[in-house]
């Protein structure tokens, strides 16, 4: 075997010049993510997380009502408010966490938290005054009738050619 090849300056010349934390990194952001799919989230308030939590909507047409629905593991109807203002509808909550214990003589004291915030634009033919919500097991269902009297918004368009 040729000598020059085993120098100290060969070898590190052959060696890859990358930081390699940056994909140390990503690969465990991507097992984490693989860990965590399919599990039950405890609260939409990961307070560990980077990003603010928003919680999952889901807008549904019944065919005399919209249905509003938003899953809030965790929280109460205090926690939580539905507005409508100028055809937007939002929905906001806020948690806070206190919690003290004595262990050993010593006191240890934990507060987190979260909030957050989701807008939605009603469709034209949303009736404004027939708005209710209800919260139950930490699932919000909002429904919106359909005002009767709205014309459907619904036209062909002629396509020129």
């Amino acid at each position: 075997m040729n000598d020059i090849a085993k120098t100290p300056a060969r070898q590190a010349a052959a060696a890859p010049l990358l930081d390699t934390a940056p994909m140390n990194w990503l690969r465990t952001e991507i097992d984490r993510l693989f860990d965590d799919f399919g599990q039950p989230a405890r609260s939409i308030f990961n307070f560990g997380a980077r990003a603010a939590p928003v919680p999952a909507l889901e807008l549904s047409d019944t065919g005399t009502a919209y249905r509003l629905t938003a899953e809030l593991p965790g929280m109460t109807d205090n926690d939580v408010t539905v507005e409508l203002a100028d055809g937007v509808l939002t929905v906001a909550g806020e948690k806070s966490e206190d919690k003290q214990t004595n262990e050993g003589g010593c006191l240890i004291s934990e507060r987190h938290y979260g909030a957050f915030s989701r807008v939605v634009t009603l469709p034209q033919d949303a009736d404004p005054d027939a708005i209710s919500a209800t919260f139950e097991h930490g699932l919000l269902t909002v429904t919106i009738d359909k005002d009767k009297k709205a014309a459907p918004q619904k036209r062909k368009i002629e396509i020129k050619g």
